[in-house]
């Protein structure tokens, strides 16, 4: 029995090694499916800024506004939900720039911007809904994205509630972006990319299964004798902090 036990204990590691590639794989595909394929909008409170996604990359970074009371959904409270939420409703699509709009409806007035003693909605209207608890009241509360008369406040909490932007901004991601895109309003900053934010959980999994598989140091899998037949193969190195990669076999290797 004895002489079978290093065999069993591989045999663990390799199974353990799986599962870890196995997890980095369903992160991998989720990524493809829900982020390289969509065109997604992240705000972030902390910068005040809003950023367009495609295909999982940046494409382009907006200066916005939100609310000078804080965060939250609470009916009444004036607060930017967090969360995501996605588009439900755009309006004003063939507005000129400064079109001003009351109760979604253009009015005839067109104002430039920084309009003295003026604060409407104007340009633009994108219109949200919340699809988790923390913003399920997004839509009665009428939380825009919109295009504001204040332009020398963007950049800087001042809204009511919803996202101001400049207008001409907001022209722009209207055209970009379509109803049911998803909108993410964060307290943390930005991504760089959205790929690489939906893969750092994977990581960490990674990271978990090796240390709990007590792989403190970088290992060659497989290590046994018996279970390296093909020494010509290339075998998988993985580390406790995350880290992977392939390691030519020493036959392969210069002397």
């Amino acid at each position: 029995m004895k002489n079978h036990q290093p065999l069993t204990r591989h045999f663990k590691r390799l199974f353990t090694l799986a599962m870890s590639c196995a997890v980095l794989l369903m992160f991998c595909q989720c990524s493809t499916v829900s982020n390289n394929k969509a065109t997604r909008v992240v705000i972030s409170v902390k910068e005040q800024k809003l950023a367009l996604y495609r295909d999982g990359k940046l494409i382009r970074k907006y200066p916005v506004s939100t609310s000078k009371f804080g965060e939250g959904d609470k009916p009444g409270s004036y607060h930017t939900p967090l969360g995501t939420m996605k588009v439900a409703e755009k309006i004003g699509g063939n507005a000129p720039r400064g079109a001003v709009f009351k109760s979604r409806r253009r009015t005839g007035e067109i104002l430039k911007p920084n309009a003295p003693g003026r604060d409407p909605i104007v340009s633009r209207i994108i219109w949200l809904t919340g699809t988790e608890k923390r913003n399920k009241h997004a839509y009665k509360r009428f939380i825009y994205i919109h295009g504001t008369a204040e332009e020398k406040k963007i950049g800087q909490i001042a809204s009511y509630g919803c996202i101001r932007m400049r207008s001409r901004d907001v022209i722009h991601l209207y055209k970009k972006i379509g109803k049911g895109t998803e909108v993410e309003v964060v307290r943390g900053s930005l991504p760089g990319s959205l790929i690489q934010a939906t893969l750092a959980p994977a990581v960490a999994a990674v990271s978990a299964i090796g240390a709990s598989a007590d792989l403190a140091k970088a290992e060659r899998v497989p290590s046994h004798p018996a279970l390296q037949k093909d020494r010509h193969m290339p075998t998988l190195v993985l580390s406790s902090n995350g880290g992977a990669s392939w390691a030519t076999p020493a036959s392969e290797l210069g002397h």
